[in-house]
């Protein structure tokens, strides 16, 4: 495919777009720019993003709010239905089914692990970014500022504001001509990465102070409880900063944040686990030994049980990879 329009055939009224679950700067980036270029350019679509609530800090991109958290009772098939940044099925968001039953799919993502699920599949693995690949897929006279903001802050949040290995000339090339639209590209990174709640200040210190070295120092670990998380006041979404903090400790390569999001129906808790590594760890292999999947520096995977025991059988799967 070589550019969004060649998705927009005759016969297509309706599209809806969506991302994955619990979605993250380049999800809500990604999908709120897509939204908003096609409602921008192309009038006559009707045009649904559906979406989980994201973190605070992203609500501020046009759409984001007005997003659908959940499936109306009764809906048509879509027309078209587009996915962003999902790089499984199964991971899809709220609007799985709608997906499921639409008459066409697409699907536009850069997960090396995404191996095609869609009538239509653009993966661009060597990207940054699936915003990245979207601003390149869209014409650029097309691209206003709602569009550019949304898919700047897709690119910094995927490249840690272009620290992380996956930037490339053609990432930086691509951000200079959003910049170039007159966006509040300083603002946006502060409000995405510098700014923290009172709560978020205080769940991270406290996850500082609890975090343990392992393998001579080259991994550093984290566990939060749902009970701790509670005692803090302390939601899901105020957690990010946490694992990119502990990736910054001197002499370790890996970082490893396990914190609880609930419990399966017979009672086992349930952990989501944050991979993120600096310089030669692929914690996307790592992850995909438990079931998950992301980047090579930075992943992430469920798992359930003790999570002192999920710990262990991870710092065993890390062990022969670490120099």
């Amino acid at each position: 495919m070589e550019c969004i329009s060649e998705l927009l055939t005759d016969g297509i009224q309706t599209i809806g777009i969506a991302g994955h679950v619990n979605p993250d700067g380049d999800c809500v980036g990604s999908t709120t720019a897509l939204r908003n270029y096609i409602r921008s350019n192309y009038p006559q679509y009707q045009v649904d993003l559906y979406l989980e609530r994201p973190k605070d800090a992203l609500l501020f991109l046009d759409g984001a709010r007005e997003a659908l958290r959940e499936v109306p009772e009764k809906t048509e098939p879509y027309d078209l239905f587009i996915i962003c940044d999902v790089s499984t099925e199964d991971r899809i968001g709220v609007a799985r089914t709608l997906f499921a039953e639409a008459r066409r799919t697409a699907c536009i993502d850069h997960h090396l692990t995404n191996g095609g699920f869609s009538d239509i599949d653009h993966i661009e693995p060597d990207a940054s970014s699936t915003a990245e690949v979207l601003a390149n897929l869209m014409d650029d006279d097309k691209i206003n500022q709602s569009v550019a903001i949304s898919l700047y802050t897709g690119i910094i949040h995927d490249t840690g504001v272009f620290q992380y290995s996956n930037t490339s000339p053609r990432t930086l090339e691509t951000a200079a001509r959003l910049i170039a639209k007159g966006i509040p590209f300083s603002r946006i990174i502060d409000d995405s990465f510098n700014r923290r709640t009172y709560v978020q200040n205080r769940i991270l210190g406290y996850a500082l102070e609890k975090a343990e070295l392992a393998m001579d120092g080259r991994v550093i670990t984290c566990i939060l409880t749902e009970q701790e998380m509670k005692r803090f006041g302390a939601e899901r979404q105020d957690l990010d900063s946490i694992v990119a903090q502990l990736r910054f400790t001197e002499g370790a390569e890996a970082a490893v944040f396990i914190y609880e999001t609930g419990e399966t129906d017979d009672a086992r808790p349930v952990f989501k686990v944050s991979f993120r590594s600096n310089e030669y760890l692929d914690v996307a292999a790592l992850a995909s030994e438990f079931g998950g999947g992301g980047h090579v520096r930075a992943a992430g995977c469920t798992m359930y049980g003790d999570p002192e025991e999920s710990l262990g059988r991870i710092l065993d799967a890390l062990r022969p990879h670490l120099r």
